[in-house]
Formats: C-alpha cells, structure tokens, sequence
C-alpha cells in the first residue's frame, strides 16, 4: 500500500516530513503514527491506515514532496491469519517451524514499479495548476481545467466570481475574446482592453493611423522590463511612508561643506543613514533565499542611477562604516561608471536595500519596485517647505521631505519595517548621528 503525501488545504501544494516514527522493517497497525510533517499552513502527525511492514521510505525526515506524492510504502507482513490457517496446522496438531514453512505458501518478492514517486499520482500542479495563482487570487477547479485545456493564461483572465475568484464563465469569456482576435484581429485591435501580455502586432494595431517610430529594445531595457515584472509578480510588495524633517541635517552638511570644501550632497546623508538604519534594526538587513532568509553584518546599499535607456543600481559596501565623505565619492565614481556602461558585474550585484532618490526632479513622494533580492528599497522625494506647528500652538516653516519604504512582506513583516523607517528618520533627523 502506497502511503501519499497528504493535502492539509486547498491551496497547500507540497509538505516537508520533519521526522519519521517508524523505520522500514518495522510492523505497523492502524493509527500508529508513522511520521510528521509541515506545511506553510499547518503541521500534523500522519497515521497509518492498515496493519502490514514498511518495505520503502522513499521521501527522508527533513525533504519535501508534493501532495499526492509516495513517500513510503507498506506491505503485507507476519503471519496469515488464524481464519486462513491450514486445517494440517490447526494448534492442536503440534508442527515444528520447518513443517510450519513448509506448509505455508512462500512470499513473492516485492514487485520493483518503475515509478518517479513524485509523480506517481496527480498532484494539484498537474492537474491543471495550483488553487490560487501568485498574485493571490482565487480560480474554481472547473476554470482551471477550462484554462488548461484552452491555452489560456489564467493571469491575463478578470475574475468576477466572490473576491475576484476566476469562475468558469470567465474562461469562456477569455475563450472568445481569443478566438475574436485570431479571427478578427483588426476588431480586437480596436478594443480598449487590450491586455498586458498582447502581441506586438495587436498593440501595433491600435496605432495604424498614429505617426510613430519603432524603437528596439536594447538588452538593458529587456532585462529591466523582465525583473520588474517578476518582482511586481512574485515578491509581495506592501509600503510605509514617513515625513523627515531636514533642517538640522542641512545645516551640518552646510558647515561641512564650507569648512572642509568637499560636496556632500542630501543623498550622501540619505545614503548613509539608511545603511546605519540597517545595522540598527539587524532582522531588515536581510534578502529571501527561496526556504531562507540571508541576514548580512553589514550594510550594502545599491544607489538608482539614472542612464540613457534604463537603470543601474550600483552597490556601495559596507556604506554603515564608512565616513559621509568616502561614501559621497563612491556614489559619484559609481554614477559616472554607470552612465559610461563601465561597470563590472560584481558593483551592481548584491545588496541588500536601495536607495532611489527623485526628488532633484521636483518629485514629491513615489513608490519604488523593489530589486530582488533585496528586501527594501527607499524612494525618496523632494524637500519642501512645509508648515509645522510649534508646541505653543504657533506655526513656523521647515524643510521636510516625504520618504516611502517597500518591503518585501516575506522578509520584513509591517513591524519590523516600521521600525527601519523610524530609524532612518531618527538619524537624519539627528545627523550628527550619521557623522559617528
């Protein structure tokens, strides 16, 4: 008897086994626990549901295997039941062992399947894909196999089930619109709706009597387009936004700037105290490693700079331990590097935050995507004068700057990412802090 991995929830699709309570060669009967496992959703301990000997673990104590996987299997073992006994060895007739293996009928070796245990039976993948998609939302077991037998990618598909959970009848509508744009493409053109995954042609279509030039992507602009759309994808993304006052910490970089005749800009500070804000809260300086999360003793934080058809996000290391002006002529050699295309691989790679700053353009606030696999990145804004009140109830003006913070949710939780924001600010707003 093959014993499965079971499903502990509807969108569970794989489960670790933590340990085992039985080794191969050893009897079981019914409700002896065989082993333990753990889901993201639950743990429990699995019985076995018929007598017989563990013949085959196939999955060890601290693997993983998809629902619906054999990871171990029983067999029928001891003696035949009394029921079966041969009238010739009843117990009043005394038998020795021998005649005893003798009479009985000898065992056939266990027939070797030639089987991947992990695909022995249909698990939830295979059948026509997982419950929820990546982004969370819902689709019904019969739109899934609609999807699949369709060809239809079910994230290009509007769910208006409960929720926004995909329903059948949403397959169907994507059925049709499908077959409307292969039968009809210049109709298809015409909508509205097109969706984020059209084709070249259909969204050219659109724009027949538009003057327009073709412009063609570049490798940077490929891959800047396939990272973003994978981290807006696949990395839960939530945000914190925060007000900092910048007075104090213009005038230190002022009197800085004018004794010691060196540029410190406002993001050299920026920079710096989002590196130390890193060190003070240790749990954000962190990156998702797939079943881990990688926490680093030291602060690198990767810049946003701006070049002619795209991005770089060159890494300054070690930015918490060094001082305001070592960190300023990195960002600046960096940037120029960067807008040359000169960079090597290992400046731009690694990390584990960002800084983008866009406030020198007159923007406000924004929300930046983040660069996996780094687990924030802080968009910067520009800084205003602003109206504070006073504690006497009065008003005075101050030069305040908004910052948003993104988080990646797996690494850091709304807590946590509080509390780095809270940081930065407390240092920037303290800049002598930043100077230590």
């Amino acid at each position: 008897m093959d014993i499965l991995m079971p499903q502990l929830g509807e969108t569970v699709t794989e489960g670790k086994i933590i340990s085992w309570s039985r080794a191969v060669g050893d009897t079981v009967a019914p409700g002896d626990i065989l082993f333990e496992i753990e889901t993201d959703k639950a743990s429990m301990e699995v019985p076995a549901t018929s007598a017989g000997v563990i013949s085959d673990i196939r999955v060890a104590a601290g693997e993983v295997a998809p629902v619906g996987a054999v990871v171990a299997v029983v067999g029928g073992g001891g003696l035949p039941s009394p029921s079966i006994v041969p009238a010739a060895l009843a117990p009043s007739q005394p038998t020795s062992s021998a005649s005893l293996a003798l009479a009985q009928p000898p065992m056939s070796p266990p027939v070797k399947r030639d089987l991947d245990p992990f695909n022995a039976v249909r698990t939830p993948e295979r059948n026509f894909g997982p419950a929820a998609l990546s982004s969370g939302v819902r689709v019904t077991p019969l739109a899934r196999r609609l999807a699949a037998m369709s060809n239809i990618d079910l994230r290009q598909v509007q769910g208006s089930g409960p929720h926004g959970r995909i329903v059948a009848n949403d397959v169907r509508t994507a059925q049709t619109s499908a077959k409307t744009v292969v039968e009809a493409p210049s109709a298809a053109a015409s909508s509205a709706n097109i969706s984020a995954g059209a084709t070249f042609e259909q969204v050219r279509a659109l724009y027949d009597d538009v003057p327009h030039d073709e412009v063609q992507l570049d490798g940077m602009r490929r891959t800047i387009a396939k990272r973003l759309v994978e981290s807006k994808q696949t990395v839960p993304h939530f945000y914190l936004q925060a007000e900092v006052e910048l007075d104090s910490m213009l005038a230190v970089r002022r009197a800085i700037n004018e004794a010691h005749q060196v540029k410190l800009s406002v993001n050299d500070f920026v920079v710096k105290a989002f590196a130390q804000a890193l060190m003070r809260v240790p749990g954000a300086n962190a990156v998702w490693a797939e079943d881990r999360i990688l926490r680093f003793s030291r602060a690198d934080v990767g810049v946003a700079v701006s070049v002619e058809g795209g991005l770089f996000t060159p890494v300054v290391r070690s930015a918490d331990s060094k001082s305001l002006s070592t960190v300023s002529a990195e960002i600046r050699d960096l940037a120029q590097r960067a807008r040359e295309r000169s960079l090597k691989p290992h400046e731009y790679q690694g990390g584990a935050a960002a800084v983008s700053n866009l406030g020198m353009f007159g923007v406000s606030q924004f929300t930046a995507i983040i660069n996996p696999p780094h687990a924030t990145i802080l968009a910067v804004g520009a800084a205003e004068r602003r109206p504070v009140e006073t504690a006497d109830g009065g008003v005075r003006f101050a030069n305040k700057m908004t910052v948003s913070l993104s988080c990646d949710h797996r690494v850091v939780d709304g807590a946590l990412g509080a509390q780095l924001l809270a940081a930065f600010k407390a240092i920037i707003e303290e800049p002598l802090l930043a100077l230590i």
